[in-house]
């Protein structure tokens, strides 16, 4: 059962900095896109930025020049480098996976649409 566990959340004030990362565990072959998403009290679930295995990349306009999202594919790991953080982005964010391959016992191959992860707080101060 492929798990996507996050961590790095937590209070910060305006103006400073945050990373999160996000491991995939199970025993994974591939996974395609991986990415983080976020919601704010009483507002629908928003991408913040996403990036592809081959390392294309696609930010939210609200993210870009402040955040950098990154991977390490050996590691199934997604992490995203938060700057400039203002009271705007205080939100639980979700790691998201996508179009996951994982290996399971006799050499059967499994394929995952979509897996998220149980999300973390940020919340920012100012």
């Amino acid at each position: 059962q492929v798990q996507l566990v996050e961590s790095g959340g937590g209070l910060v004030q305006a103006g400073g900095s945050l990373r999160l990362s996000c491991a995939a565990s199970g025993s994974i072959l591939s996974i395609n896109v991986m990415g983080w998403y976020r919601q704010a009290p009483g507002k629908q679930r928003e991408l913040v930025a996403v990036i592809s295995s081959g390392g294309s990349i696609n930010y939210a306009d609200s993210a870009k020049g402040r955040f950098t999202i990154s991977r390490d594919n050996a590691k199934n790991t997604v992490y995203l480098q938060m700057n400039s953080l203002n009271s705007e982005d205080t939100a639980v964010y979700y790691c998201n996976a996508n179009d996951i391959i994982e290996l399971r016992t006799r050499g059967i191959r499994y394929r995952y649409f979509e897996v998220w992860g149980q999300g973390t707080l940020i919340t920012v101060s100012s």
